[in-house]
């Protein structure tokens, strides 16, 4: 009489692909909510950064407009531009170059679900420019 040789069982191979899925579900999830905080907080940075500008811009020369002119005060275009980002709460970098503001803003993001898989953090960064132009004259 012959004996019937059962298959071995596999036992664990279902608990390493559901572990596999799991990891997977938990990325997928943190991309979709994690990079969500970072696009909303890239536009957060982005509208920090133009009105760092525009508060920079508006740091006129005080003898240039005595003269009729409209220059910047580049340190004081500069400082304004920076005080406007710490108050933001992201402090920046502002520079002036040929009348125009400049800054750039760059921080980083806590992730709350990407840390799971050990990305803990990621990278938000925005720059703007602003200039502040003569208006138009009485008589013109």
């Amino acid at each position: 009489m012959r004996a019937i040789q059962r298959p071995a069982p596999q036992e664990g191979s279902i608990s390493a692909f559901t572990v596999l899925m799991l990891v997977a579900v938990f990325v997928l999830t943190g991309l979709v909510v994690d990079g969500g905080t970072v696009l909303s907080t890239q536009q957060a940075a982005s509208d920090e950064a133009e009105q760092a500008a525009r508060a920079g811009a508006g740091a006129l020369s005080v003898n240039a407009l005595r003269a009729g002119a409209v220059e910047l005060n580049q340190q004081e275009a500069i400082a304004a531009a920076e005080k406007f980002t710490v108050a933001a709460g992201h402090p920046g970098i502002a520079t002036v170059s040929s009348g125009v503001v400049t800054v750039v803003i760059q921080y980083r993001v806590h992730t709350e679900i990407l840390g799971i898989v050990g990305i803990d953090s990621l990278p938000v960064s925005a720059s703007a420019s602003a200039i502040d132009v003569q208006g138009v004259t009485v008589g013109s």
